[in-house]
């Protein structure tokens, strides 16, 4: 099936300001992040993108207009931030004094955000299946229209492409904060109908064309015994 580059937004306020911004409204880019995005603009010449999907939160669609300025894009609240519930907007330096704070670090699989009035709670595991479930649904939308060459963005948060990779690489949600994704960040993921492979991961810099080569000698999902040759 087709390649998915996973494209973190970019530096956002809330990044800035050291909280967690969830899905908290006005969270838009810092200079920084509007640079990072031009940065990306620029590693996509050569691709020939077949879609584009954002989430639709704020730092992601200004992220997506920067970097696919001419692309139509579309948004999925499956590609949305994890619901954090009472935890939006807590600095992390707060959160981290909460008992819920080891929990997440070393047992993901467990942890479940507080419910809040203003914001929707989630668990670890409940987004990673909401995004990685969303990541295969579309990923099969286009390689249905465009074949199974084909190459789609999507424009995400840092936990929902954790999960992802976790997934990719066989960990689940129990590897979730094995996986650092910076800001910008674009990671390449091919799937396939047997599972999703990764290609590239929390990449900034370099040209993304030789990220997305799709094998020839073998099946799409399989991984060469002994390691590809190049």
């Amino acid at each position: 099936m087709a390649i998915v580059l996973l494209l973190r937004h970019g530096h956002s306020t809330g990044n800035a300001a050291g909280v967690l911004a969830g899905w908290s409204e006005g969270v838009g880019l810092t200079d920084r992040g509007r640079a990072q995005a031009e940065v990306v603009r620029a590693r996509l010449t050569g691709v020939e993108v077949a879609r584009t999907v954002s989430s639709p939160l704020q730092r992601c669609r200004e992220t997506v207009a920067l970097a696919l300025p001419e692309h139509e894009v579309t948004t999925d609240e499956r590609l949305g931030e994890c619901h954090y519930g009472a935890w939006t907007g807590r600095t992390l330096g707060e959160a981290a004094k909460d008992p819920l704070w080891r929990v997440i670090q070393d047992d993901p699989a467990s942890a479940t955000f507080p419910p809040s009035e203003e914001f929707a709670a989630e668990s670890l595991a409940e987004m990673a299946a909401r995004v990685v479930g969303g990541v295969r649904a579309l990923d099969a939308e286009v390689e249905a229209a465009e074949g199974t060459t084909a190459v789609w963005v999507a424009v995400s948060h840092g936990d929902p492409i954790k999960a992802v990779v976790a997934e990719a690489v066989g960990a689940g949600i129990a590897g979730l904060q094995r996986v650092r994704v910076d800001p910008g960040s674009v990671t390449a993921v091919h799937v396939s109908p047997h599972r999703m492979v990764l290609l590239a991961s929390n990449t900034v810099e370099g040209a993304l064309a030789p990220l997305v080569t799709v094998p020839r000698e073998h099946g799409a999902g399989e991984s060469t015994v002994g390691g590809g040759a190049g």
